[in-house]
């Protein structure tokens, strides 16, 4: 029985392979194995090695730098080594930038003294007080206007200053005093009053209360002839703090006042706000004292 070749064709063999046939130079036991192949193999395994090596010594090696260069970050903090100004430590300073300026708890300041509380009840207005005083002297210059200043007058009895309604009305508000002092200009005379009472309240209940019935006496004297004694008169009555002043104007020759006389109507203005504001210029002088004391 003929059974041919066996084993078919020979397997190629690899190095790397295990259990792989190694070549001979012949079929069959008993031949030589071919040496030079095996030489070779073995030289090739000998490279592959090698490769191997200086290939994970090189990735060792970068492995090894990164972790040294985490080491180094991680030592430095927050010093990085970085170009954006809000790196640097809290000492630097950057140049060119705005120092912010310190911020410090405010304060509270007593609050500045009023000064209508001084004019406002007889227990704080306690300034040295005459119709001198108020109306110091001889003229009255108002913007462009000058008005000459007659006559004064004070007294505690206020009743006998008044006419008419007034009478009444000054002595039901307890009114203490009531200085007087009369200005001329162009034939045109206006007497100013003011009547001081102990409380805010009793003033500004005479203003609120009075009517056309009543006014304040002109008073003559110190160059100024009678007015206003049987003619129509033009009369105003305001308040500020515990002092009510009134005003009594017209013509030195008797003549009676209408709504078209606008030089009787100025003056008289012309006198209240000039009455107003010494009022007020007590308060503040009174004020200023006590807030240096």
């Amino acid at each position: 029985m003929s059974f041919g070749q066996q084993g078919g064709p020979q397997s190629q063999w690899d190095p790397w392979k295990p259990n792989s046939q190694q070549p001979w130079n012949g079929g069959g036991d008993g031949q030589t194995p071919d040496w030079a192949a095996l030489a070779e193999a073995s030289e090739t395994r000998n490279r592959r090695r090698r490769l191997l090596f200086i290939g994970g010594g090189a990735l060792a090696t970068i492995a090894i730098g990164t972790a040294v260069a985490m080491a180094v970050v991680s030592a430095n903090g927050d010093n990085k080594a970085s170009g954006n100004p809000s790196n640097l430590p809290a000492s630097a300073s950057i140049p060119g930038s705005t120092a912010t300026a310190p911020s410090f708890a405010p304060t509270s300041a007593p609050p500045p003294l009023d000064p209508k509380e001084f004019i406002s009840s007889k227990a704080k207005d306690t300034a040295p007080l005459s119709a001198t005083l108020l109306f110091p002297g001889a003229r009255l210059t108002m913007g462009s206007t000058v008005y000459q200043k007659g006559a004064t007058a004070d007294t505690n009895n206020c009743a006998s200053a008044v006419q008419g309604t007034y009478v009444n009305l000054l002595t039901a508000n307890k009114c203490t005093r009531l200085m007087r002092v009369t200005y001329q200009k162009d034939g045109i005379a206006v007497t100013v009053g003011v009547a001081v009472f102990d409380t805010e309240a009793q003033a500004t209940k005479v203003k609120a209360t009075a009517d056309k019935k009543g006014f304040v006496k002109p008073l003559a004297g110190g160059g100024v002839k009678a007015f206003c004694n049987a003619a129509t008169c033009r009369t105003t009555v305001n308040s500020y703090g515990r002092y009510a002043y009134f005003t009594t104007g017209g013509f030195l020759n008797g003549k009676d006042v209408t709504n078209k006389d606008t030089k009787v109507f100025s003056t008289g203005d012309d006198l209240q706000t000039f009455t107003f504001r010494q009022i007020r210029r007590r308060g503040e002088a009174q004020a200023s004292a006590a807030a240096t004391e």
